[in-house]
C-alpha cells in the first residue's frame, strides 16, 4: 500500500507482496531445512552461510542490481531535465525524493530499486530518454515511483534474488560434501546421493520462486500504470511512452536485449522483441494491449473521451 503519498493504494497489490513474501520466506526456510538434513555434518556451514546471504541480501540486494543493470547516479547539474521531472513528481505524490540514476544504453528503459524509500533509486536509460516527449517521460517516471511508494520493489529485489542464493548455497554446501565424501569409508556412496538429491532440490526452489515472482510482477505492473496515470492525470501519456518502447524493442539488436532480459521483473517494460514474445504465460509483465486497455478504461474515468 502507498503509505504517507498520494498515489492510488491498492489492496489487491498489497496482500499479493504479503503471500508471496510468506511463501519466499516460507520456501527460504524448507530450502535450508532440506541442505541440513541432505549435508548431515556440514550443517553449521549451512546455517552461517544461509543467514550471511540473506543478510546480504537485504542491505545490498538493490544496489547489486541497480549495478548490474548500469545504473549510474547523477547530480541535477549532469541531467537537469530527468532531476526536474522526478522533483515536480515527488512534490505531486507528496512523498521523498530517490536517487536519480541513467544507464547509458540504447534499451528504452527504466526501473526502481531499493529496501525503502529513504534508500530508493529510479533510473531511466539513455535510450528512453532520446525517444520520449517531457509527458511521457513524466508518465515512466510516475509509474516506477509507484513502485517506491507502494513498497513492491522491495519485495521483487528480494524475491528475486532467492534463486541466486539458492545456486550459491547449494553449490557450497555441495562442495563440501564432496570433499567429505573423499575421506574414505561411506563418502563416496554419500557423494553420489548429494550430487543427486541437492541440485535437485536447489532447481525446485528455483522453479517456485520464479513462478512467484512472475505472478506478481504482472499484477504490480498494472497497479504501476494505474497509479501513474491518476497522479499524472495523463494517462495517454503513458500510453504513448508505453507504445514507443514497445515498438522500438524491435529494433533493438538481440544480443542486447538477451543480456538485459534476465533484469525484466524490475524494468519498465520487458526486454524482448515481438518476434521472441511466445506465449507470454510466464513473462514478468502483462501484454501491452492489456495495459493499453486499462489506460483505455482511466481515460474514460477521467473524463477524457
Amino acid at each position: 500500500m502507498a503509505a504517507r503519498t498520494r498515489f492510488a493504494p491498492d489492496r489487491g497489490l498489497t496482500s499479493r507482496m504479503a503471500v508471496t513474501m510468506f511463501l519466499i520466506g516460507l520456501l527460504y526456510v524448507v530450502f535450508v531445512g532440506a541442505l541440513i538434513v541432505l549435508m548431515e555434518g556440514a550443517w553449521p556451514l549451512v546455517l552461517v552461510l544461509a543467514g550471511g546471504l540473506f543478510i546480504l541480501q537485504f542491505w545490498f540486494s538493490d544496489k547489486i542490481a541497480a549495478y548490474s543493470m548500469g545504473a549510474r547516479e547523477v547530480t541535477p547539474e549532469q541531467a537537469p531535465e530527468l532531476h526536474g521531472a522526478v522533483d515536480r513528481l515527488c512534490a505531486l505524490a507528496d512523498m521523498p525524493k530517490p536517487r536519480v540514476a541513467i544507464a547509458h544504453s540504447d534499451i528504452p528503459n527504466a526501473f526502481a530499486t531499493g529496501r525503502n524509500q529513504k534508500k530508493s533509486l529510479v533510473c531511466a536509460t539513455t535510450g528512453l530518454m532520446r525517444r520520449l516527449e517531457p509527458a511521457e517521460l513524466e508518465g515512466v517516471l510516475a509509474h516506477e515511483l509507484s513502485h517506491v511508494a507502494h513498497r513492491d520493489v522491495v519485495v521483487m529485489t528480494i524475491a528475486s534474488f532467492l534463486g541466486v542464493l539458492a545456486g550459491t548455497i547449494t553449490r557450497v554446501a555441495l562442495w563440501s560434501g564432496m570433499m567429505r565424501g573423499g575421506r574414505g569409508g561411506d563418502g563416496n556412496n554419500n557423494t553420489a546421493i548429494l550430487v543427486l538429491l541437492v541440485p535437485l532440490v536447489s532447481a525446485v526452489v528455483y522453479v517456485i520462486s520464479f513462478l512467484l515472482t512472475r505472478l506478481l510482477s504482472r499484477y504490480r505492473e498494472l497497479t504501476a500504470d494505474r497509479a501513474a496515470a491518476l497522479l499524472t492525470g495523463r494517462p495517454s501519456a503513458l500510453a504513448a511512452a508505453l507504445t514507443k518502447v514497445t515498438g522500438d524493442m524491435a529494433r533493438i539488436p538481440s544480443r542486447d536485449l538477451r543480456q538485459a532480459e534476465p533484469f525484466n521483473a524490475f524494468y519498465f517494460a520487458p526486454a524482448f522483441s515481438s518476434r521472441q514474445s511466445l506465449s507470454r504465460v510466464l513473462s514478468s509483465h502483462p501484454t501491452l494491449e492489456q495495459r493499453l486497455e486499462q489506460l483505455s478504461r482511466i481515460s474514460t474515468q477521467l473524463g477524457y473521451s
